[in-house]
């Protein structure tokens, strides 16, 4: 007798759910309308990295001594180490070095443990190629002047959230000379190194 009012009684559901589902999108609309601004005009805006990002590693071939211990350190053996042992000076000399970018798991290894500190880490993130023998970088690929966000003339370096002054949620339009919030982790130590000499006096 009333079977006419079922599909009266689907309809109504029906329509209860995409009116749910439809406020449900708004909401999240809504919520990210009173968002920072997240879209970066790559690549003619690049967000500055921080700073101790881990991008390509810098290598520096006269302070190399062919130790090794960066081949041990690492967890793939990946550092190559080509030396030959000089008899007249009696100590290696380098040949050739190497790193595989495409297997290099950038877990700074290498870098920490460095007693020469000639392998340091740069803000180089833009290692992509069509050939993935290309990202095996030698140590002249290695050795070049390593690429800045900052000196780039035809890019707008903008920082990220966490080194914006306080209050300021667009990156765009502030000054160089803009303080963060917090301190960095040169002023820590050197804030620290004061703090010591305050006290031994």
């Amino acid at each position: 007798m009333f079977n006419f009012l079922k599909p009266v009684r689907d309809y109504a559901q029906q329509a209860w759910q995409s009116s749910r589902y439809i406020g449900q999108g708004l909401s999240v609309t809504f919520d990210h309308m009173n968002r920072r601004p997240i879209t970066v005009q790559y690549p003619y805006e690049k967000l500055i990295p921080s700073e101790r990002y881990r991008g390509r590693i810098h290598f520096e071939f006269d302070k190399c001594i062919s130790c090794e211990v960066c081949v041990r350190v690492c967890p793939i053996n990946l550092p190559v180490v080509d030396w030959v042992f000089n008899k007249e000076y009696k100590k290696k000399e380098l040949k050739h070095y190497s790193i595989d970018f495409g297997v290099c798991i950038f877990c700074g290894n290498c870098v920490e443990l460095c007693p020469t500190n000639c392998l340091s880490f740069t803000e180089e993130y833009e290692l992509c190629t069509y050939d993935r023998h290309e990202l095996n970088h030698d140590n002249v690929a290695m050795g070049r002047v390593p690429y800045k966000v900052t000196e780039d003339p035809m890019v707008t370096p903008l920082r990220e959230l966490v080194y914006l002054p306080e209050g300021v949620l667009d990156p765009h339009g502030v000054p160089n000379d803009a303080h963060r919030p917090g301190l960095m982790p040169s002023e820590i130590l050197q804030q620290g190194v004061e703090d010591t000499s305050h006290t031994s006096i």
